[in-house]
């Protein structure tokens, strides 16, 4: 815990949490723009070690500009003029990418597309480090996002309480004292939460599905792979356990695993809810997950199993290996065991959820628009 003036922090995002999202949404935007070439346009204050670190990770032809929003008022008019302080580059026909820390209202990156679409660009994306869906009301929703967060106030890694905090290399969110974020909503309908287990075989389309959640509905997406990876790098002392499992070639014990997802959900105050991608992945982890959501108040709305036939898993696999470089997509005997061990270990999970009537299946063939209309059917009939 940290003091930044009036006011205690705990730390919400860690600094190799970051670093590890930072280089992934490199390796999209190189992938994305891939033998074009691209302005990074950052907005200060608050992004400056965002955009810095990012830059790192950029393999484009590309240049960046840091530039500030400012307003007044008009010498021939009463009206309010905006304009951008500090954008020197022919944006002409390039590539522009937004650089941002946060985005919550939306309204400040309105603006900056409306001021840029005057500068004739290809095209304008935005890459934002922050997302607050619950906050969102602007019309230019962001096209890259590192992390979707609760509405809270959070400091660091650019990021300022009365300009206080920017220095700090992990974020911070705000604590009051002798509480979690979570337990601040139990008076609030936890029980009206919505907590969806998104199933599916490797392949299936959750990752590209969690965020159409996540961007409709405001809810926290937990992989437990990510939260593996992160306590491991972080060296926590649960990651530290975790990994001497690891190391010896043993599967993670039920238990190590349920209180590292516990302690990921007991970060976040007063969500909307949460998605649990990768878990659980058996009967013993689906009880232990329904006896800790009864513990603080709430429970799993639903499983929604994405329904898609093998040969079709197999052809995505491998087109996303050509893609991604994952060797693991790329080998067919690797790709044919993964589908194995899902469907004997994993599957027999929705059962579980079928018993309690919480289980729906929907077709997970067509587009991706598509999928994700037929997704938020099925949300909304909860």
């Amino acid at each position: 815990m940290i003091q930044v003036l009036d006011k205690k922090f705990e730390v919400f995002i860690t600094k190799e949490e970051l670093s590890r999202e930072v280089a992934s949404l490199g390796q999209i935007l190189n992938e994305d723009y891939k033998g074009e070439e691209v302005i990074f346009i950052a907005v200060l204050n608050g992004s400056f070690m965002f955009a810095s670190d990012l830059m790192k990770e950029i393999d484009l032809i590309s240049e960046i500009s840091f530039i500030k929003m400012s307003s007044y008022q008009g010498t021939e008019s009463t009206g309010r003029v905006d304009e951008l302080i500090g954008l020197k580059n022919d944006l002409k026909d390039k590539h522009v990418v937004i650089i941002e820390d946060i985005i919550d209202s939306g309204i400040t990156i309105d603006k900056i597309n409306s001021l840029l679409q005057m500068e004739s660009p290809k095209s304008i994306k935005t890459c934002t480090l922050l997302y607050k869906p619950e906050a969102f009301k602007g019309q230019h929703k962001p096209h890259y996002i590192g992390f979707s967060i609760p509405n809270a106030f959070v400091v660091g890694y650019g990021l300022d309480y009365d300009e206080k905090g920017r220095n700090l290399d992990a974020i911070y969110q705000i604590k009051e004292e002798n509480k979690t974020g979570f337990q601040l909503n139990m008076n609030n309908n936890t029980d009206q939460m919505l907590n969806i287990v998104l199933f599916g075989p490797p392949g299936a389309g959750k990752g590209t599905q969690s965020t159409k959640l996540m961007e409709q509905y405001g809810l926290v997406h937990l992989s437990t792979g990510d939260i593996f990876r992160a306590n491991i790098k972080g060296e926590t002392e649960l990651g530290i356990l975790a990994k001497s499992y690891i190391d010896k070639g043993q599967l993670v014990p039920d238990e190590v695993t349920i209180d590292l997802l516990k302690s990921e959900v007991l970060k976040y105050e007063n969500p909307k809810g949460f998605i649990f991608d990768g878990f659980p992945r058996t009967n013993k982890q689906a009880d232990a997950l329904d006896a800790f959501l009864k513990e603080i108040g709430t429970g799993i709305s639903q499983m929604i199993s994405l329904d898609v036939e093998e040969e079709e898993l197999k052809t995505r696999l491998a087109n996303r290996a050509k893609d991604s470089g994952r060797i693991d997509d790329a080998d067919p005997e690797v790709i044919q065991k993964r589908i194995n061990v899902y469907r004997s270990e994993t599957a027999p999970v929705k059962e579980y959820y079928a018993d309690q009537n919480k289980w729906m299946k929907i077709n997970g063939l067509g587009t991706v628009e598509e999928i994700t209309s037929r997704l938020f059917e099925a949300v909304a009939s909860l």
